[in-house]
């Protein structure tokens, strides 16, 4: 080994901990097919190699593969991408130690810069330029191989692929998401069949990786996961930590949460990073029926939350409250509520500073609109739900004034197929108080429409069922 190559190769493996170190050493031993002894490590580890054969029998000697097959095979093609300092590029089929902790520093440690060249020969074994299309089959891979090494190594924190929409759908939609964030040289970004018959220089690639942490993020997941090392000393940022919130309130309720994981994580990376580590199910309608009056009280001063609805068409959408709900006639709220999307498109729409019309909740009044409201105004809501439960609109021509969002629903007045309302971070601590008060207590009248309806048993039986704060991992 050349003093060049030595250098660089120390300089890489001086970026991990000295139990990193072990980690990674005690890896490749074990992909190179030797229990390798700890004198071995100087002299010999070097002769060593990796093949995409060894790579590939990691994965399957397992009952079920941590790593999908295609992510295996752009692994392996990061690696071999390495050039070593006074060898030839390209050592044909093997992966030398050297270029494997390369690989290793520059995508768990290093800056864009570092990781664009690997990730360039991840999306394609030749380099750039790339198509579009040849990035999102990237993405698409990327992202399903998040799903499924979590999944596999039990890190869903109480989410599961039961109790979740198929991801399928779910994958596509982020994929592109991400995919429309990248901008050519002159700052335009291309859409539809252009961007993805587009080509993409390294450039703009690094540009891309830059601007959009997911891709960093999800490397870091596969590797750390799928490969499992470094998997329990993760990054001193909370990247990773809080890629996925802890699920609380679903565990042994049978119920299909309207949001796939994905979109969960998509949606909770826009939250304010306090809020992050945890979502607990608040009002599902399916649990506690189709009820405004439910609707309200399992959701009225109980802190920061994201409320998500599917009307008849199939369309999933909604928004992330910033504050407690309360029952008055004015808006409430602050410039961190967004609306988004989650199908068929997925995205996110944040204020824009035209007003503060955030967010909004009213019941049992004459003089005010009744319901609940984001964004726009009286009348011509982003995203309102009518007190008349099952019914509501998303107005937009062309966009919510509030927060710059189309048409949510599939068609601007909709009728409500399921509703479903989170409570994201740690509870306020008037929480235990306040919102243990129904609706109907606070409203007597409402209580003896109920009673004069026959439902008041229905809804006393239905009443804080979500209270308890189980562990759902």
């Amino acid at each position: 080994m050349g003093n060049a190559e030595s250098n660089a190769y120390q300089n890489h493996l001086s970026r991990f901990l000295p139990e990193e170190q072990s980690d990674i050493d005690g890896l490749f031993e074990t992909l190179s097919g030797s229990s390798g002894s700890a004198g071995a490590k100087n002299v010999k580890a070097a002769k060593k190699t990796v093949t995409l054969a060894a790579l590939q029998a990691r994965q399957s000697a397992h009952t079920r593969e941590p790593l999908p097959e295609p992510m295996t095979a752009r692994l392996y093609n990061g690696m071999k991408s390495i050039d070593l300092p006074g060898k030839s590029s390209g050592l044909g089929e093997q992966i030398a130690k050297e270029q494997f902790v390369v690989f290793m520093s520059n995508l768990l440690k290093g800056n864009a810069d570092e990781k664009i060249s690997i990730i360039m020969r991840m999306i394609a074994k030749t380099g750039g330029p790339l198509k579009g299309k040849q990035i999102l089959e990237f993405i698409e891979d990327l992202i399903t191989s998040v799903v499924h090494v979590l999944s596999y190594r039990k890190e869903l924190k109480g989410w599961t692929l039961e109790n979740t929409r198929d991801s399928s759908s779910g994958v596509k939609a982020l994929a592109s998401e991400l995919l429309s964030e990248l901008k050519l040289p002159d700052g335009t970004k291309p859409v539809g069949s252009q961007l993805l018959e587009t080509n993409f220089d390294q450039g703009v690639i690094e540009d891309w990786v830059y601007r959009v942490p997911q891709i960093s993020v999800f490397l870091s997941v596969v590797i750390r996961q799928g490969l499992h090392v470094l998997h329990s000393l993760p990054d001193q940022t909370n990247d990773i930590l809080n890629l996925v919130p802890h699920c609380k309130g679903i565990k042994g309720r049978g119920v299909v949460s309207l949001f796939d994981i994905p979109a969960i994580i998509y949606i909770n990376s826009h939250l304010p990073a306090e809020m992050q580590h945890k979502w607990q199910l608040l009002f599902s309608s399916r649990l506690h029926g189709e009820s405004f009056s439910q609707l309200c009280a399992h959701i009225v001063n109980k802190g920061p939350c994201i409320v998500v609805i599917r009307d008849l068409d199939g369309f999933l959408f909604g928004g992330f409250a910033s504050h407690s709900w309360e029952v008055k006639p004015q808006f409430q709220g602050d410039n961190r509520c967004f609306l988004f999307s989650v199908f068929p498109t997925l995205a996110v729409y944040t204020y824009t500073g035209y007003n503060d019309h955030y967010m909004y909740l009213n019941h049992g009044q004459q003089t005010m609109p009744n319901g609940l409201g984001m964004g726009g105004q009286h009348g011509y809501f982003g995203l309102w739900i009518d007190s008349d439960y099952g019914k509501g609109h998303s107005k937009a021509k062309p966009r919510c004034t509030t927060y710059n969002s189309p048409q949510l629903s599939a068609k601007e007045d909709f009728t409500l197929d399921a509703m479903e309302v989170w409570a994201v971070g740690d509870a306020p601590e008037s929480a235990g108080k306040k919102g243990k008060k129904s609706i109907l207590d606070v409203d007597p009248q409402a209580q003896a429409l109920l009673e004069m309806a026959g439902k008041s048993r229905q809804s006393e039986g239905l009443r804080d069922p979500m209270e308890e704060d189980e562990d759902d991992d």
